[in-house]
């Protein structure tokens, strides 16, 4: 008897986890500006926000992780795919999840929130007041980094136990960053779904943005993967596919977020 996850609860794991992600993370952005009404936005503001990504994530990797992965990011699950971590034959489901996810994530803030929510913004991802070449660097190498990371406590000789912290941290880290200056998305699904979310609900969204970041991030999580697929393999990674992830107990895909 199989101890498997069937598919559709892996892309119902990866619709709730970015769900999860998109409500508390980029929900946090317009509690904050509604509870500080006309109070200048401070470095304390962001440093709670960034504590709402990480601590979610950190969640979802220890609630969802033996399901799907906890993927909730396509920038992971294409660096996955691109290093044969995760079959490519997956990868448009799981994208199509992550979406969905962040367009329920982010209509969920609405449903909480109120109007208010829209009204400041609802935590859509933007930039202003920098170039493209600046503002797809500052994703590509946040991107970038938030990859690398998760590719390294999941290689097999990593600590075991620690994924989620690591990755919940490094979440933190990457987007308290100063000066965030594209908010800091790091994440495809985190961008689209409150964009689409608030073009709904009648708000402004510059839509001629969404290709830099999609294309930053994305290309950053290929980089990324490959990179550190270059400087960590072995002779041992060289032997017939399939014996180091079932001999050696090698950690699985399915122990990781983003």
């Amino acid at each position: 008897m199989t101890d498997e996850s069937s598919l559709v609860q892996k892309l119902t794991a990866e619709v709730i986890g970015t769900a999860f992600l998109v409500f508390i993370g980029v929900g946090s952005v317009p509690a904050t500006l509604i509870v500080n009404g006309k109070a200048p936005f401070t470095m304390a503001d962001l440093g709670m926000i960034s504590l709402a990504f990480g601590t979610i994530v950190v969640a979802t990797v220890y609630a969802l992780g033996h399901i799907s992965g906890n993927h909730i990011n396509p920038a992971v699950t294409l660096g996955l795919a691109t290093t044969g971590k995760f079959p490519w034959s997956r990868v448009p489901a799981y994208l199509g999840a992550q979406a969905v996810g962040g367009v329920i994530g982010a209509a969920a803030i609405i449903g909480v929130l109120g109007h208010k929510a829209s009204d400041v913004g609802l935590g859509v991802a933007s930039y202003s007041g920098i170039s493209v070449a600046q503002a797809f660097t500052a994703e590509f190498v946040g991107t970038f980094i938030l990859v690398f990371t998760i590719m390294g406590v999941i290689h097999r000789k990593a600590s075991a136990g620690f994924a989620g912290v690591a990755i919940g941290l490094v979440v933190f880290a990457v987007i308290i960053r100063p000066p965030p200056a594209t908010s800091a998305a790091i994440n495809p699904a985190r961008v689209f779904g409150p964009m689409l979310v608030q073009q709904i609900a009648g708000g402004t969204v510059k839509w001629s943005q969404l290709p830099v970041y999609l294309v930053a991030e994305l290309l950053a999580g290929v980089v990324a993967a490959l990179v550190y697929h270059l400087i960590s393999r072995t002779p041992a990674d060289r032997t017939p596919s399939g014996v180091n992830d079932v001999d050696l107990g090698a950690p699985s895909y399915d122990k990781i977020s983003s």
